[in-house]
């Protein structure tokens, strides 16, 4: 029995402890998302582009892949969200993103983190493109 109790302690305090920075992501306020841009036209977005775009918490970043592939960010960063001053940004290269206060970098072909005290990656929104438009949504 004690040495049940015992397992049950360490579980508990593992699931504690594991349940720091990783979650948070989570703690990005949540701001429903659901718009059309026209990446081929109006908004245009190049191949390896991106653009700003309001909505979400503190704005979504919205990366063109390929011509029919999209990602949405948000600019946000899961480090520290909360943070007032904070905001991913989009360096010179087009390719990487990095938080203004604690210097996380992102690769933005898929939100990864590659530098800096972030471990997960940014919070990314459902894209849906018909050739013509593209909805963003959460």
């Amino acid at each position: 029995m004690k040495a049940l109790r015992i397992f049950f302690s360490l579980a508990l305090i593992f699931s504690a402890v594991s349940c720091g920075e990783e979650n948070s992501r989570d703690n990005i306020p949540y701001v429903y998302v659901n718009f059309v841009i026209y990446p081929n036209t109006l908004d245009f977005i190049p191949d390896g582009g991106y653009v700003y775009s309001s909505g979400g918490y503190k704005g979504i970043i919205i990366y063109r892949l390929f011509s029919s592939e999209f990602r949405a960010y948000e600019r946000a960063c899961p480090f520290d969200p909360l943070e007032e001053d904070a905001r991913v940004v989009v360096e010179p290269s087009g390719i990487i993103a990095i938080d203004s206060v604690c210097g996380s970098r992102f690769l933005l072909t898929d939100g990864s983190p590659i530098e800096g005290p972030a471990t997960i990656g940014l919070k990314q929104y459902r894209t849906r493109y018909d050739g013509y438009t593209l909805q963003i949504s959460n």
